[in-house]
């Protein structure tokens, strides 16, 4: 017989395997340690779980033969039976057969075992003087079957064993020789058998060694996880790779404008050398000019071939990391299925005992899925099919008078995304009862009549996923405790999924359960609030967009914009983190004026606008293990390492919502518009006509005023003239360098708190204590120059 279910025969072969292995393994340990009692109680485990599946998937001779090993280590346990090296060699050739005939249920290749010989052999039913046949016996065979017949069905009391007989005798009748050579004395099949069975135990011993071969490998799933987790980080590396061939670039770039600068700086010597008929003066320039030649061509050949080797590199480790993580991710799936089977058997459990008729409907069950995904969700889907049948289907009786099928319809379906894996629990009941949701938040206290009544359908559904929620006013063993959907959220939600719900009354519920396929990465928005990077889940971000002041209103309190054509809640994320709030400088200076970057976020049907000071990028990341520190952080999920090295909090989108609903949010965008028309004023000092229009430009983007002045008199005239709230001067100057100025706004009382702040190419020790004597509160240098220090230091100093 061959296991028809391939499922079921692939997993019959590993466990077969490795218990057929242990127990080999065990009989050869305790032949010579027959004490070890330890050992003796592992092999009956493993006995007794081999038994159990060969008879869950009806491989009876291995069942019926295992089962006999399994009485003989039990007798050896009792003490009743010695472990003999002659009952060790028994027991080999019963695991042999039972390996054999185990190989023909995975196969189908006929394992040629005589299970009635080796069930003798095992029973140790060797013939004696008293139940011999006689050698005037005309029925040889007959009578030798018989009396082996009489000490096996003694040994053990089993219907399958006089079946198996039976069988066995009519085979032997069938394919014996004529009655006059059966009347020989020397003839006695059962012995025979016997005996051909101890001759061929050593070489069939050998032949097994020599056919063995290992087709399946068993690893523990956390190898797997952390296995999963590296190729993943390597993917992520391989990101940062490609950064630096943007780096490259960028150094390809600089040799470019090098390699034309010099190309016309040679030009303009040509000329010279031309006018002065090559004169011997310009022999050193000219040499000069040959040495910058060479060493640029040598540059720009060195880059030109880092780029072109790195960009091959990059693509082979993204090729390589990807297939990795691919074939890592396959290795730790199995069919829903797995699942799914253990659900029918509670359907109709529960079904007859609440006195329904339910018809289970299962759809997608080859689906794949992580293994991690099928352990989180096993415990979800048992709450929504338990909550199905007791609350959203009717008894036989109702569903008749509202004129449908007695018999209810509960669909358990599966299917997969690009890159997520859905499941789907409907059923064709009542649906939700809004009023009876409603009424139970009053009777909870969990919102007020006027709350409830501002609440739409959606929002008031969502209630019952609220820990402790239940409508039903008395307690049963199957529901009335409010343990159930909240459970159902908190694990989808730990799976950073998203949970959906749509009822239709008298018509039935259906949820949605969508999970990532892949766990061990995930794609973030990086966003920037108060010059800090915080990482945000792509999955809960439902679109991105630029907010005008004038599209946001009151309504109780709460900031809201229109969405869609319904109201929604924005809250500055700032607030929600605990810090400072002030007006994006990336809103200034644009054509359709003040703009607000927005996030909508979305959980299920709840929305929520999240107001930041900018949209960076979209990233792959490895959300890194939260740290004992970081265990109860509201608001924070775990940190990643970006391509750069810096280190980014992740945030948790459901604490944003939680800590949106309580209010946190206190501040206004009206109030923080209101700081923000304030603008400081800066005078920019610098003969420059190209840093000086760069440097304005920044600061004007940033939301300041800026005055410039073309040198330090001219800016000290403009600063007596006028009112500033900082100074930012270059050094070198004519007429008035930056130092003399700062030491001029020194002299005046007036300008003790005002800041000032060199920025220049004069980057010494010296340089920069000199300018700090002349009373300048900041020094920044040309050669590193980062527009961030410049605004950081302003917003410390103003």
């Amino acid at each position: 017989m061959i296991i028809e279910d391939e499922e079921l025969r692939v997993l019959y072969k590993v466990a077969s395997s490795e218990h057929i292995q242990k127990i080999e393994a065990g009989i050869l340990h305790l032949e010579k340690h027959p004490q070890d009692t330890n050992r003796l109680e592992e092999m009956l485990r493993e006995a007794h779980s081999l038994k159990g599946d060969s008879r869950m998937l009806g491989v009876s001779e291995a069942e019926t033969l295992i089962h006999q090993i399994e009485e003989i280590f039990a007798s050896v346990k009792k003490g009743e039976t010695h472990l003999t090296s002659d009952l060790c060699d028994r027991l080999y050739k019963g695991v042999d057969a039972v390996s054999k005939i185990a190989h023909e249920a995975v196969t189908g290749q006929p394992a040629n075992v005589q299970v009635f010989s080796v069930l003798a052999q095992l029973m140790g039913a060797d013939m004696d003087e008293e139940t011999a046949p006689t050698m005037e016996s005309t029925n040889s065979l007959e009578a030798s079957a018989k009396v082996s017949s009489e000490v096996l069905a003694q040994a053990m009391d089993d219907e399958a064993l006089h079946t198996m007989f039976a069988d066995f005798l009519k085979q032997e009748n069938a394919s014996s020789p004529s009655a006059e050579v059966l009347t020989s004395p020397a003839t006695d099949p059962v012995a025979e058998l016997l005996a051909e069975s101890m001759a061929t135990l050593n070489s069939e011993s050998q032949a097994a060694i020599n056919d063995y071969q290992i087709d399946t490998l068993r690893v523990e799933s956390s190898r797997l996880d952390r296995l999963l987790t590296q190729a993943s980080e390597l993917l992520v590396t391989q990101g940062r790779f490609s950064d630096r061939t943007n780096d490259i670039q960028t150094i390809q770039n600089l040799w470019q404008e090098w390699d034309r600068e010099a190309f016309a700086s040679r030009l303009a010597f040509d000329e010279l050398e031309r006018r002065m008929q090559g004169s011997e003066e310009l022999k050193p320039i000219r040499d000069f000019y040959h040495l910058v030649d060479r060493q640029l061509e040598q540059l720009g050949n060195l880059v030109n071939q880092l780029k072109n080797t790195a960009s091959d590199d990059v693509a082979r480790l993204e090729i390589v990391s990807k297939d990795l993580e691919s074939g890592i991710r396959k290795l730790r799936q199995m069919p829903i299925s797995t699942i799914f089977n253990l659900l029918p058997r509670s359907v109709r459990d529960l079904s007859r005992e609440l006195g329904k008729e339910v018809e289970l409907i299962v759809e997608g069950g080859d689906t794949p899925a992580d293994k991690q995904i099928l352990e989180a969700i096993k415990a979800p889907l048992s709450h929504l099919v338990r909550n199905a049948i007791d609350h959203g289907i009717e008894s036989p009786k109702e569903r008749q008078a509202q004129g449908k099928s007695p018999t209810a319809k509960l669909r358990l379906r599966a299917y997969q995304t690009s890159n997520a894996v859905c499941f789907e629990v409907q059923d064709d009941g009542r649906g939700l009862d809004l009023e009876a949701i409603k009424h139970t938040a009053l009777r909870q206290k969990l919102h007020s009549e006027a709350e409830l009544a501002a609440m739409n359908t959606a929002q008031i559904q969502s209630l019952i996923f609220n820990p402790g929620f239940s409508t039903r006013t008395n307690v049963s063993e199957i529901s009335g405790r409010g343990v159930g959907l909240d459970v159902v959220r908190a694990n989808v939600e730990r799976l950073k999924g998203n949970l959906q719900l749509e009822s239709t009354p008298g018509k039935g519920c259906l949820f949605r359960l969508t999970l990532k396929t892949n766990l061990a990465t995930t794609y973030v928005l990086i966003v920037e609030v108060n010059q800090t990077i915080y990482a945000l889940p792509l999955e809960y971000v439902q679109t991105m967009m630029l907010v005008s002041p004038q599209e946001i209103f009151a309504i109780e309190g709460s900031q809201t914009i229109t969405f869609e054509g319904e109201p929604v809640s924005v809250v500055w994320l700032a607030d929600l983190l605990g810090l400072s709030v002030s007006a994006p400088a990336s809103t200034a200076g644009l054509n359709s004026g003040l703009n607000l970057p927005c996030i909508m976020m979305q959980i299920g049907t709840e929305r929520l606008g999240v107001l930041v000071d900018g949209l960076l990028e979209q990233q792959e990341i490895v959300m890194k293990p939260q740290s004992k520190l970081l265990k109860r952080v509201r608001n924070i999920a775990g940190a990643t390492i970006r391509g750069n090295g810096e280190v980014c909090m992740v945030l948790n989108p459901q604490d944003l919502f939680k800590s949106a609903k309580k209010g946190t949010s206190s501040v206004s965008v009206e109030e923080v518009l209101q700081q923000a028309q304030a603008k400081h004023r800066i005078l920019l000092c610098d003969d420059s006509i190209p840093i000086r229009t760069q440097l304005k430009r920044i600061l004007e983007g940033y939301g300041y005023d800026v005055t410039a002045a073309v040198d330090g008199q001219d800016g000290f005239d403009k600063l007596r003239t006028g009112s500033f709230d900082a100074v930012v001067s270059d050094v070198q100057m004519p007429n008035l360098d930056g130092l003399g100025l700062a030491a001029r706004i020194r002299q005046f009382q007036e300008y003790d708190e005002l800041p000032v702040v060199l920025i220049t190419t004069l980057a010494s020790e010296e340089d920069k204590r000199l300018g700090a004597q002349a009373g300048a509160n900041a020094y920044l240098t040309k050669g590193d120059f980062d527009q961030r220090v410049l605004l950081d230091t302003l917003r410390r100093l103003i």
